[in-house]
């Protein structure tokens, strides 16, 4: 069989992975001593999951963590991104360390490192003790001193054996959906007070970094959502509405871990907020960026009819391009022109580019053979990574890509609905079945090995 091409453009050295995340894939929510998360609350409301499941059970990872990481040995990567559920480790956010927790994630790092994947650890993937969020969640400041805590715990434990690390998963997310629209959990709905949450978010990423250095882990870094916003029309309004979401979406984040300041066009949004002293912390050194990249955004602003809910802006499609089962459009263009430009607005305050989530969901299942074929994956895999290529190729320093996801899992306020893995999961009866894209990614992986060494 011929080679890829694409093997051969991508550098020596390049990694590939797989993502999960802890309330997605590992269920066992109330086994050996894991108090409640935001996500257990949430989801047991009645309407806010789509087909009223929960992460209650998932993929089992918990119970099956030897089949996951044998899967990830015979897909050939050689790293895994994770997160750590902070309350199988402080039950209610603080106060003593439940040592079954901590035993787990020590477990599954020595597995990773024997199955020659180097562990990629998220202290932070949206699932917040609960006894927290009673006394305020992300919107009362004393949370930044608990995760700090949290975060020193784990790295005194972990930090000799992980590679890279990762404090916090995608803060605008959290902030905007979580607590601006009540989308996700908690299922708030503060709509521009919810930048009280990016901040203190922000300012625990930077604390976590201290502390994880303090325990000597020598390579943290970032995982933020990022998304090429595109105006609406070329109408003076819509493009200024694309530029207070790009605000608010991108630079809300990327301006403080970066250069130390927040946008201007939103720092009177923060000044109540902000004390001294805080930026400095937020600041602190990169030893890379993470990008989770999945499409751009269409933005416009909000006719006038509509301006009484508060927010001046709308979203609409983004036509002319193929979508996902999600309903997400599928541009690997811009992938590949957003690391550019992001490179050439940055510049010498940016550290290397790593691609920690990039997938798509493609809702196909087993066949009368039980073969998955999910061709539409395999195409988008090869045309992102084919984008970072050319990233690369103009000089961006991009050391590696980590699909989302290993295994269909949980996809938060979709339920079960949406597949975005390599493998197949049969959610009554847990099988794995691993997809076609699975047996591509393997195939580029060692064919990029061979060309390489």
């Amino acid at each position: 069989m011929t080679p890829s091409p694409l093997a051969a453009r991508l550098p020596a050295g390049f990694r590939f992975g797989t993502s999960t995340a802890a309330y997605q894939i590992e269920g066992a929510v109330t086994d050996d001593g894991r108090g409640p998360s935001i996500w257990d609350t949430f989801c047991a409301r009645e309407g806010v999951i789509a087909d009223g499941s929960s992460g209650a059970v998932a993929c089992d990872h918990y119970h099956r963590v030897g089949e996951d990481v044998e899967l990830m040995r015979r897909l050939g990567t050689g790293g895994y991104r994770f997160s750590i559920s902070w309350p199988r480790i402080q039950p209610t956010g603080s106060g003593p360390v439940n040592a079954a927790g901590l035993d787990f994630y020590d477990r599954l790092v020595d597995r990773l490192l024997a199955a020659g994947q180097q562990p990629m650890a998220t202290l932070y993937h949206w699932d917040l003790p609960q006894a927290l969020e009673d006394q305020g969640g992300w919107i009362n400041r004393d949370t930044v001193d608990r995760f700090a805590e949290y975060a020193g715990i784990v790295g005194d434990r972990l930090a000799d054996r992980v590679e890279h690390w990762i404090p916090i998963n995608e803060p605008n997310v959290t902030s905007m959906l979580g607590y601006g629209i009540g989308q996700f959990a908690p299922g708030r709905t503060l709509l521009f007070d919810s930048v009280v949450v990016s901040h203190h978010q922000l300012l625990a990423h930077g604390r976590a970094a201290i502390e994880l250095r303090r325990a000597g882990a020598t390579s943290v870094g970032c995982a933020n959502n990022h998304a090429p916003i595109w105006p609406a029309s070329d109408d003076p309004a819509d493009v200024g509405a694309s530029k207070l979401f790009d605000a608010l979406w991108n630079g809300l984040y990327a301006e403080p871990m970066l250069l130390g300041r927040y946008p201007a066009d939103l720092e009177p949004l923060l000044e109540e907020v902000v004390q001294d002293g805080d930026l400095a912390t937020i600041r602190q050194p990169l030893d890379f960026y993470g990008v989770n990249y999945y499409n751009p955004m269409r933005i416009g602003a909000a006719p006038e009819s509509d301006g009484d809910d508060g927010v001046p802006f709308r979203f609409f499609d983004v036509l002319g391009y193929p979508t996902t089962d999600f309903g997400w459009p599928v541009v690997p263009d811009a992938l590949r022109e957003w690391l550019i430009m992001f490179r050439a607005r940055y510049r010498a305050a940016l550290p290397p580019f790593w691609i920690t989530e990039s997938g798509c969901a493609y809702n196909v299942g087993p066949d009368a053979d039980g073969v998955v074929d999910d061709q539409d994956r395999i195409d988008y895999l090869d045309a992102h990574l084919t984008a970072v290529a050319e990233a690369i190729e103009r000089g961006v320093d991009v050391r590696g890509y980590y699909t989302w996801s290993l295994m269909d899992n949980f996809e938060w306020a979709d339920g079960y609905q949406q597949r975005f893995g390599l493998v197949h999961v049969d959610f009554d009866t847990l099988e794995r079945t691993p997809k076609r894209s699975f047996d591509w990614y393997a195939r580029l992986i060692a064919e990029h090995a061979a060309l390489h060494g």
